[in-house]
């Protein structure tokens, strides 16, 4: 009973900061740091300078400002761990008149179904009774509801700004439920060939108030295995900063090469990234996307740098860096946009490879004749 009961608790910790004080967690919400479109996960997630369409509302707001004219759709659907966990995503932008301002709205869940729950596995007089198994879901919603306004245009340049206003709900079956909120800021610049931006994720930090809920029955079984029973709590986010910058190769009428990297900055201690102090620790992406025609693009991205042991090592002492590689491509046909991306969960080293699929849409309204 005691190896079902912990099970349980395995899946709240993973989720969630047992503790009765509020803590900021290096690894909450995590599932927000997916990311969104097939583009930019294909790109290895370097997004935040070149970003331009529906899809800014994750990974930039300030960038929903090329939406202009007509609505924009994207929509994304991908699984992890062999169908195991399921992630999806939808983000609608909506130009306004003038077209110096764009609204958006965001959604995103991230959940694993059907997980058993063997807490009656074992029944009172010590016999196992399968009949007892139920299952539940751990589930990650978010909704992200976007600003973006132009500051400045000319021929040569345009500077915008956006924020984001996030509500978070997540749940673990019956057992414990929370409600988040937070905010971000964007910044984006586009002179001549050269993009840049600048996102404050969690700018006033990210909040997750924890309640959880036990039957009485339940609380014997926690009790009787020695488990604690979790009480209310609340986990935090820490600010993280995104500095990226870009340039577009106009090769020629019909062939451009668009080069970006990005910079995310935590300081919330060390982490196993490219450059790591107590202060401030940096993790890069690097992608680029080939253009044919504004027709046919093709992908690749780098991310993830960690330092990990070499293969072979039996003295646990040589350590070599491994990353997180990732390919993708992408097709127009008018109004519509397909994108495909092909990534590597983990790293080169320990390969966990998933396919994923997104759609754009311009929804343009039909003209009377």
């Amino acid at each position: 009973m005691k190896f079902s009961v912990k099970a349980i608790l395995t899946v709240l910790g993973i989720v969630m900061g047992i503790t009765a004080q509020a803590q900021f967690r290096k690894y909450s919400n995590e599932f927000l740091n997916i990311g969104a479109g097939a583009r930019g996960l294909g790109m290895g997630g370097a997004q935040v300078a070149s970003v331009a369409d529906a899809t800014g509302g994750y990974w930039n707001p300030a960038a929903l400002v090329h939406v202009t004219d007509h609505p924009s759709l994207s929509v994304m659907h991908a699984e992890y761990f062999a169908g195991i966990g399921k992630y999806d995503y939808a983000a609608l932008a909506i130009p306004t008149k003038n077209g110096n301002r764009t609204l958006g709205i965001s959604f995103l869940r991230f959940a694993v179904d059907d997980i058993p729950n063997t807490l009656y596995l074992v029944e009172p007089d010590g016999s196992i009774n399968y009949n007892n198994i139920t299952t539940f879901s751990s589930a990650d919603y978010a909704v992200l509801l976007s600003y973006a306004q132009i500051l400045k245009k000319t021929d040569d340049m345009q500077i915008s700004i956006g924020g984001n206003a996030k509500i978070i709900y997540r749940s673990v079956g019956t057992f414990a439920k929370a409600w988040g909120f937070g905010l971000d800021a964007g910044l984006q610049i586009k002179k001549d060939k050269w993009l840049f931006g600048l996102v404050a994720r969690d700018v006033t930090t990210t909040f997750n108030a924890w309640t959880f809920t036990f039957s009485e029955r339940e609380k014997e079984i926690l009790y009787l295995t020695k488990n604690d029973i979790p009480v209310k709590s609340t986990e935090m986010t820490a600010p993280r900063l995104i500095a990226a910058a870009g340039y577009n190769f106009e090769i020629s009428d019909k062939f451009s090469l668009l080069a970006e990297a990005n910079l995310h900055f935590t300081f919330d201690g060390k982490r196993n990234t490219l450059l790591s102090t107590s202060a401030v620790s940096v993790d890069p992406n690097i992608g680029v996307e080939a253009n044919i025609n504004n027709s046919v693009f093709l992908r690749a991205g780098i991310s993830n740098f960690q330092r990990a042991l070499a293969d072979g090592d039996t003295t646990n002492q040589k350590k070599v860096w491994i990353y997180q590689p990732s390919l993708g491509a992408g097709f127009k046909f008018g109004n519509v946009g397909i994108d495909y991306a092909f990534t590597n969960l983990a790293n080169q080293a320990n390969p966990l490879y998933t396919h994923i699929f997104s759609l754009r849409i311009d929804l343009v309204k039909k003209e009377n004749k």
